[in-house]
């Protein structure tokens, strides 16, 4: 188990970086060589959705791997049994697509950063008081930058990333218009490209959403 200190060092590195890659590999040799791609394109977080067959095995493969540029999470995490077994896996940080409270307590035990699915006002603020390290707004889609935007105004403390909906076209305009960081599936690493093994187009992919986070850190609104 992490200290405390050192979870909070990797989630702002992470929170930094401002981009968390959400992988649903078939194998573990896909996802060894999609967590290579990611690396290479200069990104330093990947989530594995607990949907993945196999998931907390592949996690475990990830893990055993030890690379310190690269931070490996468990995502689609439902409630404290899930957000356990991924910790004990491997996991160094916990993604949920709701808010669960229990969850939250379970992650904190055990040192490690959470990030809760929330979407309205109420949720979300209830996500950080409950001791988010960082809220994800999801689907963020739904509302675009703009629903962003709107949250942040009476909500600046909260840190949120943007999850579900984000591409290459929207990625710099939902971190201009607030959110801290933003979680990247199907527009990074599609179906196609892993059924193609097309890695380095992967890698060129992260490259490019690195560089629009950074474009959006520049913008005006920021």
């Amino acid at each position: 188990m992490q200290s405390a200190s050192k979870a909070r060092d990797l989630w702002h590195r992470i929170e930094q970086s401002g981009v968390v890659a959400i992988v649903r590999a078939k194998s573990a040799h896909q996802l060894l060589a999609v967590a290579e791609a990611v690396r290479a394109g200069g990104l330093n977080a990947i989530e594995v959705s607990l949907t993945t067959p196999g998931a907390l095995e592949a996690i475990r493969q990830l893990a055993d791997q030890r690379w310190p540029d690269l931070f490996v999470g468990a995502g689609t995490v439902l409630d404290p049994h899930g957000a356990y077994a991924a910790i004990s896996a491997g996991a160094q940080f916990i993604i949920c697509p709701t808010l669960d409270p229990r969850t939250i307590k379970v992650c904190h035990v055990y040192s490690s950063p959470v990030v809760p699915g929330a979407y309205t006002p109420t949720e979300i603020l209830t996500a950080w008081r409950a001791g988010a390290d960082t809220v994800k707004v999801f689907p963020a889609g739904a509302g675009g930058p703009a629903y962003i935007r709107a949250i942040k105004a009476p909500l600046p403390h909260v840190s949120l990333m943007a999850v579900g909906g984000v591409d290459l076209s929207n990625a710099a305009d939902f971190i201009r218009a607030g959110a801290d960081m933003i979680g990247v599936g199907s527009a990074l690493i599609s179906h196609d490209l892993l059924d193609r093994e097309e890695f380095e187009a992967i890698a060129r992919l992260a490259a490019r959403f690195k560089e629009e986070v950074l474009n959006g850190r520049s913008g005006p609104d920021r």
